[in-house]
């Protein structure tokens, strides 16, 4: 019988799906705790999902016998406590960003080798069946090499969104804007199918809010494989949708546009040639769904922390994500095309705040 593992959520903003995701699967989880320095909002959110200990601050859970601490905090608090959290013995769960910088990302990986804890960052959107079909036909060789793809990122955010929390839109709340907040999922998504980042060229502009931090923006990759990628982010669309295309030498895959949901069905993989599309039916006949999104990543994490296995998400999956971010605001500030990887001798290695706060040149 697979060991049911207590956890503890620290907020309760995005920390409600992930207990939505946990009370999914009762065998294997216990949702013990619910931090939160607010109370209406703690009580609001504990009450819905029966979460009985309802503490005001994370170490306030080390005493309850748990085994995992889920961090879903605001970005700039997310390295510093899950810092603490594996130092005090816990495993981890962390929201994305992990961290704010590179040197944050490497200062968790050696975290995790000292203590002999795991962390598992969120990247829930890896597990829509859509995106696991194409995975499944790139396993079955009918795909071939990469060579383009496109990612659109469309969404609204307003007053509205902004007035709720007032850490938002700003650098020191949020570590960016829309490409760490919210394209971020989309972006992962591209280098898991295409592979590692050879060079970025980003733009960026605050035109859509005038906050802090970007609320539009393009980035241009190209890939170790050859493979090229375009990216679109805008806050300001009155019409929300995610969508992603590839093509490869032998088939061509598309999401649906779906806001929030671009790994989700239904996706299409339209061929010109007969014969290829029935191969295409056959291989997709055999897939075998299992859980999506936040569901999706718990379920496969369980697995890996019982039973010693790599996690569905890794933290240098994370290092890959910040990678990106620390190129994309770079370019954005330089003009310059940024080549990856990025060492320790990098302006912006140890982060970007402090220069993209006193900087508007990214627009």
């Amino acid at each position: 019988m697979s060991k049911r593992l207590r956890v503890g959520i620290v907020g309760s903003g995005i920390g409600r799906s992930h207990a939505e995701g946990y009370c999914e699967f009762p065998d294997l989880y216990e949702v013990v705790a619910l931090a939160d320095i607010s109370p209406e909002r703690q009580n609001k959110v504990a009450d819905m999902f029966g979460i009985p200990e309802r503490p005001d601050s994370m170490e306030a859970l080390y005493d309850l016998g748990l085994d995992l601490i889920d961090i879903c905090t605001p970005s700039g608090l997310h390295f510093d406590q899950a810092t603490a959290a594996m130092e005090a013995g816990f495993d981890v769960v962390i929201e994305k960003p992990v961290a704010r910088s590179l040197a944050e990302c490497d200062a968790l990986i050696a975290t995790a080798e000292k203590t002999g804890k795991r962390a598992c960052p969120i990247f829930q959107y890896r597990f829509g069946h859509g995106l696991q079909k194409l995975h499944h036909l790139v396993g079955k060789g009918l795909a071939g090499r990469p060579s383009v793809a496109t990612a659109e990122t469309h969404w609204y955010r307003g007053e509205t969104y902004y007035s709720r929390a007032s850490w938002r839109g700003t650098w020191d709340g949020e570590t960016g804007g829309c490409f760490t907040t919210h394209a971020i999922h989309i972006h992962d998504i591209l280098c898991e199918v295409l592979g590692p980042i050879k060079s970025v060229n980003a733009r960026t502009s605050r035109r859509v809010n005038g906050n802090e931090t970007e609320d539009m923006g393009l980035l241009s990759l190209e890939f170790e494989s050859g493979a090229m990628a375009s990216s679109s982010v805008t806050l300001g669309s009155r019409e929300e949708m995610s969508r992603l295309r590839f093509c490869f030498d032998d088939l061509a895959a598309e999401s649906g546009r779906r806001p929030y949901h671009p790994d989700h069905d239904p996706w299409t993989f339209p061929h010109d040639d007969p014969e290829a599309t029935a191969k295409i039916e056959a291989a997709l006949a055999d897939f075998k769904p299992l859980p999506e999104r936040f569901e999706g990543q718990f379920y496969r994490m369980h697995a890996a922390l019982t039973q010693g296995t790599e996690l569905p998400v890794t933290l240098a999956d994370a290092r890959r994500s910040i990678e990106l971010l620390t190129a994309a605001y770079w370019s954005a500030r330089s003009g310059e095309s940024v080549s990856l990887p990025i060492g320790t001798d990098h302006p912006f290695y140890n982060g970007w705040l402090d220069t993209m706060k006193k900087d508007t040149a990214h627009g």
